[in-house]
């Protein structure tokens, strides 16, 4: 049950785990402290970060995908009693290792040797919110932030969400507010996509990173804000898909977003302009924006870039290639996954639609994986069956004949009640037991 889902789910994680390790022209010394501060932080072996380093550039993503047994869940959780007590020993000293929290807790006698796995012991504290990670953030009391740039194109992009004006497209020509889309690229400050959009939610990220990625090819890096429409399981398994390495900032670290919050300062002088303008439609307000961002931003010269340099140019004139995907690879990594249960009807209920999945899969859940964009199809996916379509379920004028049941799930002739037979059967046995050995009514006469 949802098996390929967890499949999926767990390969994203590991890719996310050796992005750092992918990145270009990256020296031995650096892949090595890179790899002990993933083993650190994580608990996981060097050995096994090679691992999965070797799997993806032998297979892919498919090849961080789990095999065999190691699909299978965890044997045993860690017991309630010695998993506070090991959180207790990571807020005494929040330094402390897995691999030492693991070794005190057996020597004071509280675990028996090899009872509790170092890999189970690092997801219970991420999911408690006790992993490395999360006690440096509590710790940090906040720094100055250092500038960088990236010195080619493509190498990492940042986005970001920009409230808009408010336009009359709402019921009965009501005044609604849209929103901006804007993604950068760090070593070029070239725009890839910006777009206003009508709703606030991740469908206007989705579609902003798919129109940029179409034209401008696949990054290495992408870098976002912690907003809700970004930090999203399908963000998560697009990326790991694409080959690219997902990047979130701090909470409350505006500094470390500086090129896209500097482009969002750049915006606010078209808005004080289309105020002027008055559009009164969506398409009309795009318009104006991509006609003042080629003109006012992208050809115009950027003190970052050098003189004279403006984004588009600084983009155009990088040599270093860019990298495009057939566009089958494009769909799939485009695709969202969700979990249905059959109803008895052989159905699922999906977008408030009927799909049509099969009587065999009645109670059962199953894994539906989609094109946001075209909903007339889906892809069912369950455990030892080959990936099948459902379509939308056709309701005519009358009702047609009920489908058979398949035959696993008819009712079985029988020409006998079994639990009468079992029920008599130990109604005898226990009337054995009750009747006395030994009877002393013929005694009792004689007395």
């Amino acid at each position: 049950m949802g098996n390929h889902k967890k499949v999926e789910d767990t390969a994203v994680q590991r890719f996310q785990l050796i992005a750092p390790l992918l990145e270009e022209g990256l020296d031995a010394g650096k892949a090595k402290q890179l790899r002990d501060q993933i083993s650190k932080t994580t608990g996981l072996s060097e050995r096994t970060i090679r691992r999965y380093l070797s799997q993806f550039r032998s297979e892919g993503f498919g090849g961080l995908k789990p095999k065999g047994k190691t699909a299978q869940t965890k044997s045993e959780a860690i017991p309630s009693h010695l998993l506070e007590q090991a959180i207790l020993l990571r807020r005494e000293v929040p330094s402390r290792s897995v691999a030492q929290i693991i070794q005190i807790l057996e020597w004071e006698g509280l675990a028996e040797p090899g009872q509790i796995k170092r890999s189970t012991l690092q997801e219970k504290f991420t999911e408690k919110g006790y992993s490395s990670r999360h006690m440096k953030l509590y710790s940090q009391s906040g720094v100055a932030a250092r500038r960088f740039q990236k010195r080619h194109r493509n190498q990492l992009w940042q986005s970001d969400i920009k409230y808009g004006p408010y336009l009359p497209i709402g019921p009965n020509g009501t005044k609604k507010q849209v929103y901006l889309v804007a993604i950068i690229d760090d070593a070029t400050r070239f725009v890839l996509h910006g777009a206003f959009y009508p709703t606030l939610d991740s469908r206007i990220v989705e579609d902003s990173f798919r129109q940029a990625i179409q034209k401008y090819g696949v990054p290495e890096s992408v870098y976002f804000d912690n907003g809700k429409q970004y930090r999203t399981k399908w963000m998560s398994r697009t990326c790991s898909k694409l080959g690219t390495r997902l990047i979130f900032a701090k909470p409350y670290s505006p500094e470390s977003k500086g090129k896209i919050e500097r482009f969002n300062r750049v915006i606010d002088s078209f808005l004080g302009e289309v105020t002027l303008e008055k559009p009164q439609t969506l398409d009309r307000l795009n318009e104006l924006f991509q006609s003042w961002l080629t003109e006012c931003y992208q050809e115009k010269s950027h003190s970052a870039l050098g003189e004279k340099v403006s984004p588009h140019s600084a983009f155009r004139s990088d040599k270093k290639a860019l990298r495009f995907i057939d566009p089958d690879t494009m769909a799939n990594a485009f695709l969202h996954c969700e979990t249905r249960k059959v109803d008895k009807s052989g159905c699922i209920s999906f977008m408030e639609q009927k799909y049509e999945v099969g009587l065999s899969f009645i109670g059962r859940q199953v894994d539906i994986v989609y094109d946001p964009s075209d909903l007339e199809e889906l892809t069912i996916e369950y455990g030892g069956h080959s990936p099948w379509k459902a379509r939308k379920l056709v309701i005519g004028e009358k009702a047609g004949k009920r489908p058979g049941l398949p035959s696993h799930l008819q009712a079985q002739e029988a020409n006998s009640s079994r639990l009468l037979k079992a029920a008599e059967k130990k109604h005898q046995e226990r009337q054995i037991e009750l009747t006395p050995a030994v009877t002393f009514r013929a005694i009792w006469k004689e007395d």
